[in-house]
């Protein structure tokens, strides 16, 4: 079929006009090409989502499958080193397991199982009556296995158990961030939190006595990481933190929050700063403006890029651990790093 003088200039002109949007002519309505680089403008926030959902699927794969690989390590080394003490020993696994830790488990006293109870009873849905006898088994099988993982240890040592798996770790920027404990620190941990998070909350006195107990060996790395559609006051927090550390108050302020964390108004928050000695007049000029808004969205953007999706969540010399992790979890963590760091000196 010949062309006419006006489809030819119709097709002279898409091609110039999709020449000029730089972008591939994915449709025409009525003469008007529509390019791809149109398409993608249109679809920037949605295809934004996507990229994160990516990135994060990413990240998470490769955590879970060095998370597989290191467990199956330990499962192998666990049942060699206690092949190896029963052959020694004359007996099987089973019985070296059965002399050597199952023996040797407390029965948890009335005092330990009411307290557990007294502790956690807002998040136990069956009666006192029930639960107890349940409360009794948990502590026993935590008992078992603390006694295991240490009998364990001890057997690593005696039969000289060398690792060289190296855990999943995430590169996570520290500089320019609220920072607490030594430069040359050998572990550093760096936490996306929220200061209204009841979590965050639950873990706020386990990292102070992480702070105490590793003084020179561990510093923390605050990022911001508000939950703005559960908790009404945590960008303010957020910001009112980040206020304070232009006066080097972060720390200050940071524990002032989490130690009354039912009261992060913005008013409470101005009151706080008085309680502090901040300059009032330049904390509240600061807090008021939205100053660090961009910060923060920023770090929550950071976070999310890198697998946070709630709070607390910690990078410990970039490992990850999510949740409020009990001192045992976090500290096993970091007794790991230092032994890896002083086997490379």
């Amino acid at each position: 079929m010949k062309m006419t003088l006006l489809t030819t200039l119709l097709l002279l002109f898409s091609t110039a006009a999709s020449a000029q949007s730089g972008g591939k002519r994915i449709a025409v309505v009525n003469g008007e090409v529509i390019t791809e680089d149109q398409v993608q403008a249109a679809a920037r926030e949605d295809l934004a989502a996507l990229e994160l959902k990516r990135a994060q699927f990413e990240t998470e794969l490769a955590r879970n499958k060095s998370t597989a690989m290191e467990n199956a390590l330990e499962e192998i080394v666990t049942q060699k080193v206690l092949d190896a003490e029963a052959k020694k020993k004359n007996m099987t696994p089973d019985q070296l397991v059965n002399t050597e830790v199952d023996a040797k488990i407390a029965v948890p006293s009335d005092e330990a199982v009411e307290h557990f109870w007294t502790e956690n009873a807002s998040r136990i849905n069956i009666t006192k009556e029930q639960a107890l006898p349940q409360i009794r088994q948990y502590l026993q099988q935590q008992d078992r296995q603390r006694n295991l993982s240490a009998y364990v240890e001890k057997l690593k040592t005696a039969y000289k158990v060398e690792s060289f798996f190296e855990p999943a770790r995430t590169d996570v920027a520290s500089q320019d961030h609220p920072v607490r404990g030594l430069a040359k620190a050998p572990v550093t941990i760096v936490e996306f939190s929220d200061f209204e998070c009841p979590y965050c909350g639950a873990l706020y006195p386990t990292l102070k006595d992480i702070e105490k107990n590793y003084a020179d060996k561990v510093r923390i790395v605050f990022r911001q990481y508000p939950l703005t559609s559960i908790h009404p006051n945590a960008e303010k927090a957020a910001e009112a933190s980040l206020c304070a550390n232009e006066q080097q108050k972060f720390w200050e302020l940071h524990d002032a929050m989490f130690t009354d964390q039912h009261n992060l108004s913005v008013s409470a928050l101005k009151e706080k700063a008085v309680q502090l000695k901040l300059n009032t007049e330049q904390f509240n000029t600061c807090l008021e403006s939205g100053k660090y808004v961009e910060a923060i969205r920023k770090d929550v953007a950071e976070g999310s890029k890198i697998g946070v999706t709630g709070t607390p969540a910690m990078f410990v010399n970039g490992r990850f651990l999510s949740g409020a992790q009990p001192y045992d979890e976090i500290v096993k963590i970091i007794d790991d790093e230092l032994r890896r760091g002083a086997a490379k000196q």
